[in-house]
């Protein structure tokens, strides 16, 4: 689906293209505007499928008047937003839909008129945005110039439409989202600049592993003119008084040396005698300035604007036409496949055309068969988004696993929030374990499992300097961490702790090492020792057992601080035991009971659709016997309630794809409740008709058929394979695997 975004009598409102029966692709109802609001953190720029690159407009510096959300006013972590106006540029390496800042960086900027180097004076406002898969367009009011953005895996490519006159382009490598500071730049030739910037301290975390990102830029029309600018720092003290050029900008016309420095550009001048396009390619890699111009030369080379988008279109379509749906709304089927296509951004590729990419902790340069992907937010996907993977594209998700298994073999120790081969320490827990666990039982095991076991063991066991499990001797000796500890969330904490052994056990019952089954399992059932029968929920205690006596249980919401929970409050995480729903319900005093406690939750506003831990809460009625009808309403209530075919159409950040993730699933009807358990659970789907279209090279069909009637909507009875279900769970991996589930 096209989007305009228009802008009458100070409201924002969207017209969208009407889709013609021929047209309806899956393609066609992407809406990239769909979460660049309401800190979904989502960009509307142009990227094809687990790009290295993409070009985003960044709207998001300077003129807090026309920009509400200005970077530096607050903790924000995109290059867009939606509500803001004031745009200075196009950046070619972002993320989306993280919850920190950083990349962001290489932007380019067209101007028309006098050069100027201050991304404050050289903003413009802008209107007439249009955004598609893989295409990004819109003009800037001051100029009167048309930008259309594409990108290639590896490239971004720009197409400038400039008036008559003198025009410029300008590449600032002073701006961007990462905090870290420090450019080179390259004047090459009047058509070509090549460079790199310092980027970094993701959550303002592990600040020494800043690292550089390379690019080669190439214009396709020389420039009549070009030069560079640099600003230093404004001097104070008795130097300052002979420094004629401090903090003032320089800029040096015909400069073709290397300048570094922190507030640096170069720009490229035209004199157009009649209305003129400039297309722009940016090749970007994490290794060299050498694989920045191969990757460029091999994957776009001669190529026009037009013949890059359409490869990228069709990536696309194929990526997305895995699932092909019937029935529901247009909106419905926009919120479905926009979310789709943002779960084909992150993890994305790292390593360059030739294989090359930058080890992880050791700073040398590793090189691949195969693909090396990174973006790894763990604590948020382990928990839907890699099983989704697994199901829909089976080749990623195992390429994914391989990805951490060589980390490992890097750096010692699996994964916990990897970025650009770094390793960023952000939230708590031992995701990848759970990760790892959950790929193989689900019966994709074309990966060396025997090391990912000992790697799992080494994260479970060591009590030494172990970075992914901080405060494990108390975890192992009591059963959890203390309140008094100095660990953040200690609550949380262990409960993390104890879903990553029960992943543990699992694989291992499946591996046939009986004695870490029968320890793991022990281990992640410790949760019990925080449940307080007085106040009803699992609560801090201190070292000596003793609870923790200041405790609120509505202290946390809204991500505040508190002292047992990250981003949550005491019932945010009250439910989060998706391995042992049975025993929760029993330390609840039974079904009835567990119903009660999670009609309250829901009841006075505690649920938090924005944040991992709740997610599978409206799943949890099927754990009630008479009580399923409640989670098919419930997950209907959510999904109408916080998914729509707006710019706040996401509840919160979309992290790296996990909220698009369950808004997939649970459009699907079916969820995977328990991570390391090939076990969905059912609930109606939204949909009359859903296809999942296998990959046959892990499937032993190539074919899954979800399908409802109209009767189904409030308490369906459920037939897999011609047989009723008395229980909404079935068993889901490459030896169990449905071909028809029909809700009646």
């Amino acid at each position: 689906m096209s989007v305009f975004r228009v802008v009458l009598a100070g409201w924002l409102t969207f017209i969208s293209l009407q889709i013609t029966a021929q047209d309806a692709h899956p393609v066609t109802y992407v809406n990239p505007f769909i979460g660049t609001s309401n800190y979904g953190a989502t960009n509307p720029g142009a990227i094809a499928p687990r790009a290295m690159a993409s070009v985003s407009p960044f709207n998001v510096a300077g003129r807090l008047d026309l920009n509400p959300l200005e970077k530096d006013s607050q903790w924000l972590s995109n290059p867009y937003v939606y509500e803001n106006k004031f745009l200075t540029g196009f950046s070619h390496v972002n993320m989306s839909g993280v919850g920190c800042p950083d990349l962001g960086v290489i932007l380019t900027m067209p101007t028309t008129g006098a050069l100027e180097t201050s991304h404050i004076k050289y903003g413009s406002l802008y209107s007439e945005e249009v955004a598609k898969a893989g295409y990004y367009s819109t003009k800037l009011d001051k100029y009167k110039v048309q930008v259309e953005a594409t990108a290639s895996t590896r490239t971004g490519v720009t197409r400038y439409s400039f008036p008559q006159g003198k025009s410029n382009i300008l590449l600032n490598l002073g701006l961007g989202l990462t905090n870290e500071q420090g450019a080179m730049v390259h004047i090459v030739s009047p058509s070509e600049i090549e460079g790199m910037r310092m980027v970094g301290s993701f959550c303002y975390n592990n600040a020494q592993a800043a690292y550089p990102v390379y690019f080669v830029a190439k214009f396709s029309r020389p420039a009549d003119d070009f030069g560079i600018w640099k600003t230093p720092y404004n001097y104070e003290g008795t130097e300052a008084q002979w420094m004629s050029y401090n903090g003032k900008t320089r800029i040096k016309k015909g400069f073709t040396r290397e300048v570094v420095g922190d507030s640096i550009g170069a720009y490229m001048t035209y004199d157009f005698k009649e209305p003129e396009q400039v297309e722009l390619k940016i090749g970007v890699s994490y290794v060299s300035i050498e694989n920045a111009r191969e990757n460029l030369e091999k994957e776009v080379g001669a190529l026009s604007f037009d013949e890059v988008y359409a490869q990228t279109r069709q990536q696309w379509k194929n990526k997305l036409q895995v699932v092909e749906v019937e029935g529901g709304t247009e909106e419905e089927k926009t919120i479905f496949y926009t979310a789709l296509y943002h779960t084909q951004i992150h993890p994305n590729i790292l390593n360059d055309v030739n294989g090359e990419y930058p080890e992880i902790a050791t700073g040398k340069i590793g090189k691949t068969k195969g693909t090396r992907y990174t973006t790894f937010s763990l604590w948020d996907t382990y928990r839907n988004y890699h099983q989704l993977m697994g199901l829909l594209y089976p080749e990623e998700q195992l390429d994914m696993v391989k990805s951490m298994l060589e980390m490992y073999d890097e750096n010692g120790w699996l994964p916990k929030w990897e970025l650009n081969a770094t390793e960023t320490f952000t939230m708590v827990g031992d995701p990848a374990a759970v990760v790892l666990a959950d790929t193989y039982l689900r019966g994709l095991t074309d990966f060396d499992v025997e090391k990912a076991f000992e790697a799992m063991l080494k994260s479970a066991t060591d009590t030494t300097g172990n970075p992914l499990r901080p405060g494990l001797r108390e975890y192992i000796e009591k059963g959890f961490i203390g309140v008094d500890s100095d660990i953040e969330g200690p609550v949380s904490t262990t409960q993390e702790y104890n879903i990553a052994d029960y992943a543990i056990a699992q694989l291992a019952e499946e591996l046939g090492k009986k004695k870490v089954f029968k320890e793991f399992t022990k281990r992640s059932l410790s949760y019990k020792k925080l449940y307080n029968p007085e106040t009803r929920f699992l609560q801090p205690r201190h070292r000596d057992g003793s609870w923790y006596a200041e405790f609120d249980p509505l202290a946390g919401a809204n991500f505040t601080k508190n002292p047992g929970y990250i981003e949550g409050n005491a019932w945010q995480y009250l439910f989060m035991v998706p391995h042992d729903i049975a025993g929760l319900k029993k330390l609840m005093g039974g079904n009835k009971k567990f119903e009660k406690r999670l009609d309250k939750l829901f009841a006075e506003g505690q649920f938090d659709m924005a944040n991992e831990p709740d997610f599978a809460y409206g799943y949890l009625y099927n754990f009630i016997p008479g009580k399923q009808y409640k989670a098919s309403e419930k997950i209907r209530e959510l999904i109408d309630t916080y998914y729509k075919n707006s710019p706040d159409g996401i509840p919160g950040n979309d992290d790296t794809g996990t909220m698009s993730a369950w808004v997939i699933y649970s459009m699907m009807g079916i969820y995977p409740v328990t991570p390391a358990s090939p076990l969905y659970t059912l609930v109606t789907p939204t949909f009359d008709k859903i296809k999942l279209n296998l990959n046959q090279k892990f499937y032993p069909h190539d074919l899954i058929i979800i399908s409802k009637d109209q009767s189904s909507e409030r308490n369906p009875k459920v037939e897999v394979d011609n047989i009723e279900l008395e229980q909404l769970f079935i068993p889901f991996s490459t030896e169990n695997l449905p071909k028809k589930i029909i809700f009646q």
